[in-house]
Protein backbone atom coordinates (compact mmCIF):
# COMPACT_ATOMS: atom_id res chain seq x y z
CA UNK A 1 0.00 0.00 0.00
CA UNK A 2 1.34 3.64 -1.09
CA UNK A 3 1.97 5.60 2.00
CA UNK A 4 0.05 9.00 2.79
CA UNK A 5 3.13 10.41 3.14
CA UNK A 6 6.90 11.14 3.46
CA UNK A 7 6.61 11.22 7.49
CA UNK A 8 4.58 8.28 7.82
CA UNK A 9 7.62 6.14 5.95
CA UNK A 10 9.87 4.06 7.71
CA UNK A 11 13.73 6.18 6.64
CA UNK A 12 15.66 3.51 4.96
CA UNK A 13 18.83 2.58 7.26
CA UNK A 14 22.06 4.54 6.16
CA UNK A 15 24.91 2.52 4.75
CA UNK A 16 28.64 2.68 6.03
CA UNK A 17 29.36 5.14 3.10
CA UNK A 18 26.24 6.33 1.48
CA UNK A 19 26.46 7.47 -1.96
CA UNK A 20 23.98 9.79 -1.84
CA UNK A 21 21.72 11.08 1.69
CA UNK A 22 18.38 12.31 1.80
CA UNK A 23 20.08 15.89 3.41
CA UNK A 24 21.59 16.17 -0.14
CA UNK A 25 18.83 15.28 -2.56
CA UNK A 26 16.97 18.01 -0.46
CA UNK A 27 19.22 20.63 -0.94
CA UNK A 28 19.66 20.30 -4.64
CA UNK A 29 15.92 19.71 -5.15
CA UNK A 30 15.52 23.36 -3.46
CA UNK A 31 17.95 25.31 -5.43
CA UNK A 32 16.72 23.71 -8.46
CA UNK A 33 13.03 24.97 -7.42
CA UNK A 34 14.99 28.17 -6.55
CA UNK A 35 16.42 28.47 -9.71
CA UNK A 36 13.83 27.37 -12.20
CA UNK A 37 10.58 27.02 -10.59
CA UNK A 38 8.07 24.26 -10.10
CA UNK A 39 7.66 23.10 -13.59
CA UNK A 40 11.71 22.45 -13.54
CA UNK A 41 11.37 19.44 -11.02
CA UNK A 42 11.52 16.12 -12.01
CA UNK A 43 13.58 12.42 -10.52
CA UNK A 44 15.42 12.80 -13.79
CA UNK A 45 16.59 16.44 -13.81
CA UNK A 46 17.59 15.83 -10.13
CA UNK A 47 19.12 13.24 -10.71
CA UNK A 48 21.27 14.61 -13.06
CA UNK A 49 22.14 17.36 -11.49
CA UNK A 50 23.27 15.27 -8.33
CA UNK A 51 25.09 12.73 -10.69
CA UNK A 52 23.05 10.16 -9.55
CA UNK A 53 21.47 7.13 -10.90
CA UNK A 54 17.85 6.23 -9.93
CA UNK A 55 18.01 3.70 -7.77
CA UNK A 56 20.30 6.19 -5.12
CA UNK A 57 17.43 8.51 -5.79
CA UNK A 58 14.58 5.77 -5.01
CA UNK A 59 16.12 4.70 -2.38
CA UNK A 60 15.57 8.22 -0.13
CA UNK A 61 12.17 9.49 -1.89
CA UNK A 62 9.86 7.57 -3.43
CA UNK A 63 8.13 10.12 -5.41
CA UNK A 64 8.43 13.41 -6.76
CA UNK A 65 5.60 14.66 -3.96
CA UNK A 66 7.54 12.79 -1.30
CA UNK A 67 10.43 15.04 -2.32
CA UNK A 68 8.09 17.83 -2.34
CA UNK A 69 7.26 17.24 1.20
CA UNK A 70 10.76 16.86 2.10
CA UNK A 71 11.35 20.33 0.74
CA UNK A 72 9.01 22.06 1.83
CA UNK A 73 9.62 21.33 5.30
CA UNK A 74 12.95 22.67 4.70
CA UNK A 75 11.87 25.69 3.67
CA UNK A 76 9.65 25.94 7.05
CA UNK A 77 13.10 25.71 8.91
CA UNK A 78 14.37 28.98 7.95
CA UNK A 79 11.98 30.16 9.96
CA UNK A 80 12.94 31.27 13.59
CA UNK A 81 10.03 29.92 15.98
CA UNK A 82 8.37 32.17 18.24
CA UNK A 83 9.09 32.27 22.21
CA UNK A 84 6.46 32.93 24.77
CA UNK A 85 6.83 35.68 27.12
CA UNK A 86 4.32 38.93 27.76
CA UNK A 87 3.85 39.84 24.96
CA UNK A 88 1.89 37.50 22.91
CA UNK A 89 1.09 40.12 20.03
CA UNK A 90 4.46 41.52 19.67
CA UNK A 91 6.09 37.53 19.34
CA UNK A 92 3.31 36.42 16.86
CA UNK A 93 3.58 39.29 14.56
CA UNK A 94 7.78 38.46 14.09
CA UNK A 95 6.87 34.91 13.42
CA UNK A 96 4.23 36.35 10.77
CA UNK A 97 6.47 38.16 9.18
CA UNK A 98 9.56 35.57 9.13
CA UNK A 99 7.05 32.88 7.60
CA UNK A 100 6.07 35.41 4.77
CA UNK A 101 9.62 36.51 4.63
CA UNK A 102 10.45 32.63 3.82
CA UNK A 103 7.72 32.02 1.36
CA UNK A 104 8.43 35.03 -0.49
CA UNK A 105 12.46 33.83 -0.93
CA UNK A 106 11.12 30.40 -2.27
CA UNK A 107 7.72 31.66 -4.63
CA UNK A 108 7.64 28.33 -6.21
CA UNK A 109 6.21 27.16 -3.06
CA UNK A 110 2.85 28.55 -2.74
CA UNK A 111 1.98 26.26 -5.65
CA UNK A 112 2.01 23.20 -3.46
CA UNK A 113 1.32 24.22 -0.28
CA UNK A 114 -2.30 22.99 -0.21
CA UNK A 115 -1.65 19.72 -1.42
CA UNK A 116 -2.39 16.90 0.88
CA UNK A 117 0.28 15.34 3.23
CA UNK A 118 2.65 18.72 2.29
CA UNK A 119 4.70 19.53 5.35
CA UNK A 120 1.95 19.08 8.16
CA UNK A 121 3.90 16.29 9.72
CA UNK A 122 7.24 17.41 8.67
CA UNK A 123 9.95 17.92 11.79
CA UNK A 124 10.30 21.79 11.08
CA UNK A 125 6.51 22.30 11.06
CA UNK A 126 5.60 20.26 14.11
CA UNK A 127 8.23 22.44 16.10
CA UNK A 128 6.98 25.60 14.62
CA UNK A 129 3.05 24.91 15.80
CA UNK A 130 4.59 23.29 18.79
CA UNK A 131 6.01 27.03 19.42
CA UNK A 132 3.05 29.03 18.50
CA UNK A 133 0.48 26.83 20.44
CA UNK A 134 3.06 27.75 23.59
CA UNK A 135 2.96 32.02 22.89
CA UNK A 136 -1.00 31.90 22.04
CA UNK A 137 -1.03 29.51 25.44
CA UNK A 138 0.89 32.56 27.30
CA UNK A 139 -0.66 34.67 26.05
CA UNK A 140 -4.05 33.35 27.71
CA UNK A 141 -5.71 31.75 25.19
CA UNK A 142 -6.36 27.93 26.30
CA UNK A 143 -5.16 25.23 23.99
CA UNK A 144 -7.95 24.99 21.34
CA UNK A 145 -7.97 28.64 21.43
CA UNK A 146 -4.87 28.85 20.69
CA UNK A 147 -4.96 26.18 17.62
CA UNK A 148 -7.83 28.48 16.00
CA UNK A 149 -5.79 30.84 16.45
CA UNK A 150 -2.41 29.57 14.98
CA UNK A 151 -5.01 28.06 12.13
CA UNK A 152 -6.42 32.23 11.59
CA UNK A 153 -3.00 33.91 11.56
CA UNK A 154 -1.36 30.96 9.15
CA UNK A 155 -3.92 31.56 6.60
CA UNK A 156 -3.87 35.26 6.44
CA UNK A 157 0.16 34.96 5.94
CA UNK A 158 0.01 31.86 4.05
CA UNK A 159 -2.83 33.79 1.30
CA UNK A 160 -1.38 37.18 1.45
CA UNK A 161 2.33 35.67 0.55
CA UNK A 162 1.31 33.44 -2.34
CA UNK A 163 -0.71 36.37 -3.92
CA UNK A 164 2.55 38.35 -3.89
CA UNK A 165 4.93 35.10 -4.44
CA UNK A 166 2.61 34.52 -7.50
CA UNK A 167 3.16 38.34 -8.41
CA UNK A 168 6.72 38.25 -8.18
CA UNK A 169 7.03 35.36 -10.43
CA UNK A 170 5.31 36.72 -13.03
CA UNK A 171 7.25 39.98 -13.05
CA UNK A 172 10.74 37.74 -13.32
CA UNK A 173 9.03 36.36 -16.03
CA UNK A 174 8.66 39.51 -18.04
CA UNK A 175 12.14 41.28 -16.78
CA UNK A 176 10.20 44.26 -15.25
CA UNK A 177 10.36 45.37 -11.54
CA UNK A 178 7.74 46.47 -9.69
CA UNK A 179 7.79 50.03 -10.21
CA UNK A 180 8.31 49.78 -14.60
CA UNK A 181 5.02 47.55 -14.31
CA UNK A 182 2.84 49.57 -12.24
CA UNK A 183 3.81 52.11 -14.43
CA UNK A 184 2.96 50.82 -17.62
CA UNK A 185 -0.26 49.31 -16.22
CA UNK A 186 -1.28 52.65 -14.01
CA UNK A 187 -2.63 55.07 -17.39
CA UNK A 188 -5.21 51.52 -18.30
CA UNK A 189 -6.42 51.12 -14.85
CA UNK A 190 -6.83 54.49 -13.64
CA UNK A 191 -9.11 54.41 -17.40
CA UNK A 192 -10.47 50.92 -16.19
CA UNK A 193 -11.90 52.27 -12.79
CA UNK A 194 -13.29 55.74 -14.23
CA UNK A 195 -16.76 54.48 -13.91
CA UNK A 196 -16.64 53.72 -10.18
CA UNK A 197 -15.97 56.69 -8.26
CA UNK A 198 -14.44 54.28 -4.66
CA UNK A 199 -11.99 52.19 -6.65
CA UNK A 200 -10.85 55.84 -8.76
CA UNK A 201 -10.25 57.32 -5.46
CA UNK A 202 -8.18 54.34 -4.44
CA UNK A 203 -6.29 54.17 -7.54
CA UNK A 204 -5.51 57.80 -7.64
CA UNK A 205 -4.13 58.08 -4.00
CA UNK A 206 -1.82 55.37 -4.84
CA UNK A 207 -0.02 56.50 -7.80
CA UNK A 208 3.50 56.96 -7.50
CA UNK A 209 3.94 55.00 -4.26
CA UNK A 210 6.42 52.26 -3.85
CA UNK A 211 5.44 49.05 -4.42
CA UNK A 212 7.58 47.37 -2.22
CA UNK A 213 6.82 49.74 0.54
CA UNK A 214 3.36 49.74 -0.38
CA UNK A 215 2.54 45.47 0.06
CA UNK A 216 5.25 45.59 3.70
CA UNK A 217 2.70 47.93 4.63
CA UNK A 218 -0.52 46.09 3.37
CA UNK A 219 0.48 42.76 5.06
CA UNK A 220 1.68 44.99 8.83
CA UNK A 221 -1.70 46.35 8.80
CA UNK A 222 -3.44 43.31 7.74
CA UNK A 223 -2.01 41.00 10.18
CA UNK A 224 -3.06 43.96 12.96
CA UNK A 225 -6.15 43.63 11.69
CA UNK A 226 -5.88 39.56 12.87
CA UNK A 227 -4.44 40.09 15.78
CA UNK A 228 -7.04 42.90 16.59
CA UNK A 229 -10.28 40.41 15.67
CA UNK A 230 -8.01 37.32 18.31
CA UNK A 231 -7.53 39.73 21.08
CA UNK A 232 -11.04 41.12 20.91
CA UNK A 233 -12.06 37.63 21.72
CA UNK A 234 -9.58 36.77 24.14
CA UNK A 235 -10.97 39.49 26.25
Amino acid sequence: MKELSVWTRPRPQRREQPALSREQIVAAALELLDAEGIDALSMRKLGTRLKAGATSMYTHVASKEELLELVVDEVYGEVEPPVPGKDWRAAITRYARGVRAGLLRHPWIGSVLGEAGVAYLGPNVLRLSESTLAVFEAGGFSLEGADRALNTVMAYVIGRATSEAAWLTRLARSGQSEQEWAERLWPAAERAVGAYPRLAALYAAQRGQDQRESRDREFEEGLECVLDGLETRLR
